[in-house]
């Protein structure tokens, strides 16, 4: 299969594109991987990709649908995955028209490069074609202690600016679907967690504050809940669901894995004590308790045995597990952070000591 993956050089996007690259079951032909290099991205996360001759980079916007379309042809996709977005619920409540931007407008134009395309093919590649939009359980709202999980099923209701977005390109592909017969497929995951994640997101920003004997932020009391989902075994979800989705569908990819806010930041904590002791003592003694956000969810839950039903997929990653092997990435791989912070975005700059986003 030639693949299109846009937001490759982002955090979910990246793993996606170094695990096709480097999965021979995957039987991945070209693939071509568009990313507007916003502060979100950074080409320097697949730097050691630059030397294969399937990993075509494109620097571009999901929006420009010239480029798109052109990009389609030239390289005879077969499969279109959406990882595009902007993703900070933070930078959403301060600037939403953003969001708006890339989220809706960039998704639908991008439906409609591929519509193009997929109505040109020759009958078997036409019914070969999959464009896979990746999506988030936050279209769902909020969930009370005790409530069931989110299902497919379950009515969506955002709470923050960037939720309504996706939910809106949720629904602009589930329209391209029903009315215009595209093959197309949703995913909606849980918090993801894993390497090359960028340290504005509540796990990298513990680790590097915790190393550095910063404070470590705390919204409200801590006890919002998430379900983790290691990103690898997220993508391998996504690679599930193209192979083998039925075409209109949605499907839930969650860890299984709900923790409380706090308790991740003390498993942190305790991971790092053991792995790289400070003298001055324990890590939590840095746990700061800062404002919570506004509108901020309290639990989110996925139930994803719909996907584990008819695809046979379950996390291999238990949360332990997964963040044992994230907190030792984060420990190998100061310069890449270093590298991070100061190309797109200083820790000042975006107030990075005083708020964490899950």
């Amino acid at each position: 299969m030639n693949l299109l993956v846009t937001g490759g050089a982002g955090f979910i996007g990246g793993n996606f594109v170094r695990l096709a690259l480097q999965s021979p079951d995957w039987k991945v032909g070209k693939l071509v991987n568009l990313d507007l290099l916003t502060y979100a991205g950074y080409r320097g996360s697949l730097a050691d990709f630059d030397g294969d001759s399937r990993h075509v980079f494109v620097e571009g916007d999901i929006g420009d649908t010239s480029l798109v379309s052109k990009m389609l042809r030239e390289h005879q996709v077969d499969a279109v995955l959406n990882f595009a977005a902007e993703s900070h619920v933070d930078r959403s409540i301060d600037t939403p028209e953003p969001f708006i931007t890339t989220n809706v407008l960039g998704t639908q134009r991008l439906l409609d490069a591929v519509r193009g395309y997929w109505k040109e093919l020759e009958a078997g590649r036409k019914e070969r074609l999959r464009f896979l939009h990746v999506s988030t359980d936050e279209v769902y709202g909020t969930l009370q202690t005790g409530d069931a999980a989110f299902t497919e099923l379950t009515p969506y209701a955002p709470n923050s600016p960037y939720a309504a977005s996706k939910a809106a390109s949720d629904f602009l592909v589930r329209a391209a679907f029903h009315t215009h017969k595209m093959p197309a497929l949703t995913t909606n995951c849980s918090n993801n967690y894993g390497p090359y994640q960028f340290p504005e997101k509540l796990i990298p920003l513990i680790i590097r504050n915790a190393i550095e004997g910063k404070q470590l932020p705390i919204y409200g009391k801590g006890e919002n809940i998430r379900d983790w989902l290691f990103v690898e075994d997220h993508c391998r979800a996504i690679w599930t669901v193209l192979r083998g989705g039925r075409l209109g569908e949605t499907y839930n990819i969650g860890g299984g894995a709900e923790k409380m806010n706090i308790d991740v930041v003390d498993t942190i904590c305790a991971l790092l004590d053991e792995l790289r002791p400070d003298p001055t003592g324990p890590h939590a003694r840095l746990k700061t308790y800062v404002t919570d956000r506004p509108g901020h969810d309290l639990r989110y839950a996925m139930d994803f045995s719909k996907l584990t039903r008819e695809l046979g997929w379950q996390p291999s990653e238990s949360f332990e597990s997964g963040i044992c092997r994230t907190v030792k990435w984060y420990l190998d791989n100061a310069p890449w952070c270093e590298a991070v912070e100061k190309r797109s975005y200083g820790r000042e700059r975006l107030g990075l000591a005083e708020k964490a986003e899950t």
